[in-house]
C-alpha cells in the first residue's frame, strides 16, 4: 500500500513564501514522476507543477518564475517552493505521484494522491 503525506501549508501574506513537501511511502518499486495540483473553492483541480526528478519539470503558466518544484529520488519526496504569493494562489494543494508499486511479485503502476494541504494567501 502506498501513502502520500503533504506538509507545509498555512496562511501567508501576499508577496510571502511557503515551502511544501510530500513524501511517498510503502511498497514502492519506482517513481516515474511527482508533482503538485491545486483546487480553489468552486474551481476544478489544476496542475501546478510536475517533475521526473531527472531535470524535466513543467509548470503551469501562472506560477512560472514564482514556484519551484524539485524531487529527491532517494527520499521519495517532492518539494514545492512558493514565492511571491498572490491571493489567487489560495487553494488546497495536492501531491500526486505516478509510480509503480508491488504486492509480492506483482507490480502495479498508478496515480496516487495525498490528502491535500491548505495554502491561504491573505492580508
Amino acid at each position: 500500500q502506498v501513502q502520500l503525506v503533504e506538509s507545509g501549508g498555512g496562511l501567508v501574506q501576499p508577496g510571502g513564501s511557503l515551502n511544501l513537501s510530500c513524501t511517498a511511502s510503502g511498497s514502492i518499486f519506482h517513481i516515474n514522476a511527482m508533482g503538485w495540483y491545486r483546487q480553489a473553492p468552486g474551481k476544478q483541480r489544476e496542475l501546478v507543477a510536475t517533475t521526473t526528478g531527472t531535470g524535466r519539470t513543467n509548470y503551469t503558466d501562472s506560477v512560472k518564475g514564482r514556484f519551484t518544484c524539485s524531487m529527491d529520488n532517494a527520499k521519495n519526496t517532492v518539494y514545492l517552493g512558493l514565492n511571491s504569493l498572490k491571493p489567487e494562489d489560495t487553494a488546497v494543494y495536492y501531491c500526486n505521484a505516478d509510480l509503480t508499486s508491488y504486492i509480492g511479485s506483482v507490480y502495479y503502476t498508478a496515480d496516487y494522491w495525498g490528502p491535500g494541504t491548505q495554502v491561504t494567501v491573505s492580508s
